[in-house]
């Protein structure tokens, strides 16, 4: 696995694909490696970067906390490091924090941007609090009720994983989401919203009490031209809708226009 040393952290990060560059950001508690098969459809049509962000999956835990400025200096670091001057990008729900953190701070280094079921803090709402424990089934999706997860399958399944991706951890994982769920309550980029230049894509699931819709609404109110789309589904709406993947991978397929 390539890594690069950012910052003096250790970050790992891997390119997949053909076309026109993209940067992929996952969420917060997720890695590279879980988020393959919703990066695959991506890769298929762009040349993908991803990386697991300071203090999760393969990058090094730092000694010390750390803000969301510096989570995207990571990835501004990165860009640097892939020679890449602008880029379209994809962010979900902490990464949709950290695509927003980027786009305030180097709106000129932003194709287009696609924000998936995130917020924008302040007085912009923010999402779940994480940092006081995890989020109950029905913070993902306010239909998963014990009643209807036994009536469904899928979604019971989709829960059980979650549960077990947070059980066994090792120290470092524990330390490090700690930090990164410690960034993450200090987000807030609402009133430099005003800042985002790039043609700017906000989706939101349904029934998303981590995201709730309100919050990716008012992110659009104060992006100049930013699109709102709504899709059947919670915080994983991604995974739940099947047109949310094809139509995200449209809106972002336009030609790069010339910088």
């Amino acid at each position: 696995m390539p890594r690069a040393l950012i910052d003096g952290i250790d970050i790992a990060w891997e390119r997949a694909g053909e076309g026109e560059p993209l940067l992929f950001l996952h969420g917060s508690g997720t890695t590279m490696a879980q988020m393959s098969l919703v990066r695959r459809p991506f890769e298929a049509a762009f040349d993908v970067l991803t990386l697991d962000h300071r203090a999760t999956g393969e990058s090094a835990v730092p000694e010390s906390p750390f803000t969301m400025a510096d989570a995207a200096a990571d990835v501004l670091g990165l860009l640097d490091l892939a020679g890449w001057d602008r880029c379209r990008i994809v962010g979900l729900s902490f990464g949709g924090m950290v695509a927003l953190e980027l786009a305030v701070t180097a709106p000129e280094r932003v194709e287009r941007l696609a924000l998936l079921c995130t917020s924008a803090g302040g007085e912009g709402g923010s999402s779940f609090p994480l940092h006081d424990g995890p989020a109950p089934p029905e913070a993902v999706d306010t239909r998963f009720t014990p009643a209807w997860l036994a009536e469904h399958r899928r979604d019971r399944l989709m829960i059980d994983l979650a549960g077990k991706r947070l059980a066994g951890k090792e120290h470092d994982q524990i330390k490090g989401e700690a930090l990164q769920l410690q960034a993450r309550r200090g987000h807030d980029v609402w009133d430099r919203l005003g800042r985002i230049a790039s043609p700017t894509l906000v989706a939101v699931g349904r029934y998303d009490a981590m995201a709730p819709p309100a919050n990716g609404e008012a992110i659009a109110s104060r992006v100049a031209g930013a699109e709102v789309r709504a899709y059947e589904g919670g915080h994983l709406f991604f995974v739940q809708d099947p047109d949310a993947v094809p139509e995200i991978v449209d809106w972002l397929s336009p030609p790069a226009t010339p910088s």
